[in-house]
């Protein structure tokens, strides 16, 4: 057994050398046959002598022969990051010595071995595994560990190895009349310590009963049911066998279970204890085995990367001793990219009047209980079926909302928290989901929708005017600037809690398109927020990657002074550069050209002028560890072909770094860490008629209109978000998506419009405008948008009706018809 810490390097197709040691990832620079050691009291080796670090006289270097370019390995073999002596020792055997006469003990992370974040998609974890290890405290574990071998225990006493040959479908299915005493239920809500599997498609089960249907659902090659059941069946006693005998990498070939990869891993994890960790995430298994190895397993399948995962963990002597679900516990924790918790805020009854139980009972309960059980849903599908069919809103459009709202509160897991809130601006307290998750409860008086969670009232608080809420929901997403006010608000609130920053799918999704392609467009209608969301990621993206900057709040609160002064501060620091590209906008502009400046004599000369993109490059190669993000609003404005000229091949990520010779006869290049974020209007130009090396080289993010910001606010008889969905749909069909109007129409600051006055003035001065535009004049299409009481075709203009009539005609012609 070895302790994991070997040294890896494979090189990329375009010569880039990629080293993994103690779980990270690294590039190698490359060098000229030398190492370098500063004159100074540092102790790194170095590969270049213009490092930045090379503090001190250059007569004062020590610099050393390294022909066999290995200098850099032997040090890392030769002890662990940690152990300093066994680095020094193996330095003064090597005669490596600084300038002072101190040996060296480490490498540079400048100009020899450079971190890099992530590698072919798999994120580095941010500590090394050794240290990682050191601080994993097994003995806290010892609850769910005793936990996990009871959930085990369970299944095999009431699922025998022996009785599966026989076992009936509906022993084994979820959906039928008896699913809570089915092996998938048990699955998935009953063997929650081992492994959640939860919230996937039904699919996952590879046979369910689907109620919406009242059919069985099972992969298509089979002809019926019990063909189906017989097939999946053998298949799961195969798995068994193979795992016990020749080892789990033969389940591949098992072609019945292919499509149950989750269930099929948690199975063989109780009934073949040791056969493989626990993990049901094929990307997570993959990106396991790397961050173990260095080795590349995306190409295995999975049983086999399972197979390879146990080898490198039982070779590994730090985890003798270690149950396979604390190894699956702690690759969890280690090698996942944590994701940011879920926060919601759910108004536990009207004015809160459940609040109380709730807190003695250790729980968050929603209604809908005309709804029934969630768990008897096998998929979102069924469960939103299930939803219609009861009708609890008695609109069609309502329960489209509402079951939104219920879904996200199901959908809730170990870790994420709960707001209580009563009314629009009292906050009664926040809990942590606990491991229970969500639970029926009929022996309630009502609400019986409940998911189990610790509270913390600490937080409990009355929140200023700013942050009050707005509309009427039930469950309802909490965004990064009223999470922290409702932190600093709370009297006794947890350090770990303090920590949290809330769920924010967009700022993940542009974040890992970022680190993909380096450069991204935001498209979509006018009005769906995309210079909102652009300003708010690059303050939360910068102002968390970057050195503090004083200033600098990431979370500030868009439109706020906190919120421009951030902004401000990365703008002077040279970090976040914002430009709008217009049809005269040109390569001058952008790169560089010739501009006219007053000579000595007072006369007119051409001076060489560096454009904005330039000179965003050269700040960020003089500072290679900063970030830089170029903002560029309206890019479809501009002629992309004619601004970047052949520069746009720079712009690929395999091309960063590579200097080209610019017209004037300066050398350039772009860094790897400058990043090009763009807006772009669907209703000016589709991304179907950019440019397509532009297309090539930029990845592409569209945002719609989102109701959900809208839905519960009313003015007058109408609700917002009901009024912007019916309106949007009559647009979509009759001119596509990409027409559509946004949300933020409707928004005054970050708030809905609340008074008929100025949902009156929106749609007057705003909307109205838009749709004529899209109408091209047509009355009779403007009427099928607004309605006859608002659009005289005959007379081709816009009745003269009173805000009051007009908020009316509205509910009258976009509510009370919608969906018909």
């Amino acid at each position: 057994m070895g302790t994991g810490l070997s040294v890896t390097t494979n090189e990329t197709p375009d010569g880039r050398h990629i080293v993994h040691y103690d779980g990270q990832s690294f590039e190698l620079t490359s060098f000229s046959g030398e190492v370098i050691c500063p004159a100074s009291d540092g102790t790194a080796l170095h590969h270049s002598r213009t490092c930045n670090h090379m503090a001190g006289y250059e007569d004062g270097w020590k610099i050393y022969p390294d022909q066999g370019g290995d200098l850099w390995l032997r040090l890392l073999e030769a002890a662990p990051a940690d152990d300093v002596r066994g680095r020094q020792a193996f330095a003064e055997a090597a005669g490596l010595r600084n300038g002072a006469g101190r040996p060296i003990s480490k490498l540079c992370q400048t100009c020899t071995l450079v971190p890099l974040s992530s590698v072919g998609g798999i994120t580095t974890p941010a500590k090394p595994l050794s240290k990682a290890l050191a601080e994993f405290d097994r003995t806290a574990l010892a609850a769910r560990v005793a936990e996990a071998e009871s959930e085990v225990s369970q299944v095999t006493r009431d699922f025998p190895l022996d009785a599966w040959p026989t076992m009936s479908l509906e022993r084994y299915a979820l959906g039928t009349d008896v699913y809570k005493q089915s092996f998938s239920y048990r699955m998935e809500y009953g063997t929650r310590s081992l492994c959640d599997i939860r919230g996937r498609t039904a699919g996952k089960n590879i046979i369910y009963w689907s109620k919406k249907h009242s059919t069985w659902k099972y992969p298509a090659e089979y002809g019926d049911e019990v063909e189906a059941w017989e097939r999946v069946r053998a298949g799961f006693v195969q798995a068994f066998d193979s795992a016990r005998g020749d080892g789990v990498a033969y389940v591949d070939a098992i072609d019945e279970l292919r499509t149950g990869f989750a269930i099929t891993t948690k199975a063989i994890s109780c009934y073949v204890p040791g056969a493989l960790i626990p993990i049901t995430n094929k990307a997570h298994l993959h990106a396991c085995v790397f961050r173990l190895s260095g080795k590349d397993a995306s190409n295995l399948d999975p049983f086999a990367a399972h197979e390879l995962l146990k080898q490198l963990v039982d070779e590994d002597e730090r985890f003798a001793g270690w149950q396979p679900y604390e190894v699956a516990w702690f690759l969890d924790e280690w090698a996942t990219a944590s994701p940011d918790p879920t926060i919601l805020m759910v108004a536990p009854g009207e004015k809160g009047r459940y609040w109380n139980d709730c807190l003695e009972g250790g729980y968050m309960c929603v209604g809908w209980d005309e709804v029934g059980e969630l768990t008897r849903f096998a998929s979102e599908e069924e469960f939103r079926a299930g939803f219609e069919a009861a009708d609890p809103h008695g609109h069609k459009s309502t329960n489209s909302v509402k079951a939104n709202e219920l879904w996200r509160f199901l959908q809730l897991r170990p870790g994420d928290r709960v707001i209580a809130n009563r009314g629009h601006k009292e906050i009664l307290g926040v809990g942590t989901v606990t491991s229970e998750g969500y639970r029926w409860r009929p022996d309630r008086p009502e609400y019986f929708n409940t998911v189990s969670v610790d509270w913390d009232t600490g937080y409990a608080q009355t929140l200023p005017v700013s942050q009050q809420l707005s509309g009427q929901k039930t469950v309802r997403d909490v965004q990064a600037d009223l999470w922290q006010t409702i932190q600093s608000g709370g009297r006794g609130s947890t350090p770990e809690a303090e920590m949290v920053i809330p769920d924010d799918p967009l700022f993940d999704q542009l974040s890992d398109l970022l680190a993909r392609k380096g450069q991204v467009i935001l498209y979509g209608p006018p009005g769906t927020g995309k210079t909102y969301a652009s300003l708010r990621f690059a303050l939360r993206w910068l102002g968390t990657r970057q050195e503090p900057v004083n200033g600098v709040e990431p979370l500030a609160k868009y439109g706020t002074t906190e919120f421009r002064q951030s902004l401000n501060a990365l703008h002077e620091a040279g970090y976040l550069t914002q430009v709008t590209f217009h049809p005269a906008y040109g390569y001058e502009d952008f790169i560089e050209g010739f501009r006219p400046d007053e000579g000595a004599d007072g006369g007119l000369r051409l001076v060489l002028r560096d454009g904005i993109f330039k000179r965003v490059c050269k700040a960020a190669e003089a500072n290679p560890k900063q970030p830089y993000l170029l903002l560029i609003d309206e890019i479809n404005r501009g002629d992309i072909p004619k601004i970047l000229g052949e520069l746009i091949t720079l712009l690929e990520p395999d091309k960063r770094g590579m200097h080209v010779m610019l017209p004037s006869g300066w050398p350039f290049a772009v860094p790897s860490n400058v990043h090009i974020l763009g807006t772009m209007n669907t209703a000016d130009r589709s991304i179907r008629l950019l440019d397509s090396a532009l297309r090539r080289r930029f990845a592409f993010h569209e945002l719609l209109p989102d109701t959900g910001v809208l839905d519960g606010q009313k003015v007058g008889a109408v609700d917002l978000g009901l009024l912007l969905r019916e309106l949007n749909g009559r647009v979509v069909k009759e001119l596509g998506r990409e027409r559509q109007i946004g949300h933020s129409f409707f928004l005054s600051g970050a708030e809905p419009v609340d008074s008929e006055a100025e949902l009156a003035a929106v749609i007057r001065t705003e909307v109205l405008p838009l749709l004529q535009e899209y109408a091209y004049d047509d009355y009779s299409m403007l009427s099928r948008f607004l309605g006859e009481r608002i659009v005289d075709v005959q007379a081709h203009t816009v009745a003269g009706l009173s805000d009051e009539q007009l908020v009316e005609a509205l509910s009258a012609e976009l509510q009370a018809n919608a969906g018909d």
